[in-house]
């Protein structure tokens, strides 16, 4: 149902798929950038459908996935994060971690991921989504909603190569190019 709702949006909204990722890939993290608008998750959504993109899922707080919000989030491609230790006095599960274990245990998968944490203005991107691609050995898409062409697409391709400064940098380089719908609300770093 949520497909059919997220596609006829996209169409009625004017979008376009403009550039398809590689066919061949099975399990990758892809980062949508910038992020200003809620309206980002819904046309994302759309895109991976048309782009046939292995199982777009997102990862989300164990707690919101609880009755009601289970019936809608799960289907939607939820990933549940227990952040909770598993004994009194040991450490929280890092994030990573948990997110590198879902992606090894899949055969074709795609995690969305929004680097900035933040629809408002983000002086810096949190680094986990490239974590995550280093210990699973999965390619980092560089996915894009560009408002002003109303075209999406996955615009590069990136194989982390540990040296987490340079990669960010091609990234960044990237989007710097791509105009978000509230460009008062991204920092382009």
């Amino acid at each position: 149902m949520f497909k059919f709702f997220f596609r006829l949006l996209f169409r009625l909204q004017g979008w376009k798929v403009r550039d398809l990722p590689p066919s061949d890939i099975r399990n990758c993290v892809m980062v949508g950038a910038p992020h200003t608008s809620n309206w980002d998750f819904v046309f994302t959504m759309a895109a991976c459908d048309y782009m046939n993109l292995p199982q777009p899922r997102f990862t989300i707080k164990k707690e919101w996935m609880r009755f009601p919000f289970n019936l809608i989030l799960g289907p939607m491609g939820a990933i549940p994060i227990d952040r909770s230790g598993k004994k009194a006095g040991d450490k929280r599960p890092k994030m990573v971690d948990e997110i590198v274990k879902f992606v090894e245990a899949s055969d074709g998968i795609t995690v969305l991921v929004t680097p900035e944490g933040t629809r408002g203005p983000a002086k810096r991107w949190r680094t986990g989504f490239y974590h995550v691609a280093m210990q699973s050995k999965v390619p980092i898409l560089l996915g894009y909603l560009d408002y002003e062409k109303r075209e999406v697409g996955v615009g590069k391709v990136i194989y982390p190569s540990g040296d987490l400064e340079k990669d960010l940098r091609q990234i960044w380089d990237f989007y710097s190019t791509i105009p978000p719908r509230y460009p008062e609300r991204y920092i382009q770093l």
